[in-house]
């Protein structure tokens, strides 16, 4: 993996960034560095016999791996960023002062990582009064490192990089973190007008997207931690974020990332009514 760039630890930013000013490089900065040494961290526990899987109240496991590199961006956040807010899958919310907030999934895809599977990934975000500021999808088992600073381009391992020109649903990849969330009519009419849909989902769908491997990713269900970075990264990759209704906001529970290309006729495909 190629290297960041080196981390110049600056202050917080006002509370509300003016509409035409990119986020400041040091934060974007920041958040790559953080993010990708928190999934280093999960990398002692990879594929381990000894790996201590835990459910938590809804059922979903959590693992030792998970704690370990959310505290570790907790405490690198607070340190650089005393004032802003942490919210984090595992522990909630520290509330700060200064109308950002930092998004954590220390491990979104916890099933792929229990099971040795490398499409894990760490994720990171940071939000202001505008929305989703900074974005980062780390893949540590494979290696790689999506993110997106707004107005500051997105990029792949530090090259930049971009979504495919693929238009229409014929031909494209769909990808889906799991087919028992989608509606049953919303899946028959993608599969119908040609799709090719793959269980290559969580964020890793999403870095797929970003790069220009896969024209969407679809998350019929979801969290708001598991998809805060995406909006963002589809942006700065020339791509289209938002819900399954087709609304920008990133905390509505459904999230669909694509090249643009082929957004409205991916929605269409929700939109209908059984009838139609």
């Amino acid at each position: 993996m190629k290297d960041t760039k080196t981390l110049s630890r600056g202050q917080p930013a006002a509370d509300e960034d003016p509409p035409d000013v990119a986020i400041a490089q040091e934060v974007v900065d920041f958040a790559v560095d953080a993010a990708q040494r928190a999934g280093q961290v999960t990398l002692q526990w990879y594929q381990q016999r000894s790996l201590a899987v835990s459910a938590k109240s809804d059922g979903s496991p959590v693992t030792e791996a998970d704690y370990a590199a959310e505290r570790l961006l907790r405490s690198e956040i607070s340190a650089v960023y005393p004032d802003d807010t942490i919210w984090g899958e595992e522990e909630g919310v520290w509330a700060g002062r200064t109308g950002r907030t930092w998004v954590i999934d220390p491990i979104d895809g916890t099933k792929a990582f229990v099971q040795g599977v490398p499409l894990y990934a760490t994720l990171l975000a940071m939000v202001d009064g505008r929305g989703p500021a900074v974005g980062v999808i780390a893949l540590p088992a494979l290696d790689e490192c999506v993110w997106a600073g707004r107005g500051r381009g997105a990029y792949w391992n530090g090259v930049s990089c971009r979504v495919s020109d693929h238009a229409g649903l014929e031909g494209s990849y769909v990808c889906t973190s799991g087919l028992t969330y989608w509606p049953e009519p919303a899946l028959e009419r993608v599969r119908a007008a040609g799709a090719r849909v793959r269980t290559w989902g969580d964020a890793y769908g999403y870095a797929l997207v970003a790069t220009g491997r896969a024209e969407a990713m679809v998350d019929p269900e979801c969290f708001d931690w598991d998809v805060a970075p995406m909006s963002v990264i589809m942006a700065e990759a020339g791509g289209r974020f938002s819900d399954v209704t087709g609304s920008n906001d990133w905390r509505s529970g459904s999230a669909v990332g694509t090249n643009e290309l082929i957004h409205e006729d991916l929605l269409a495909c929700f939109s209908q009514t059984p009838s139609d």
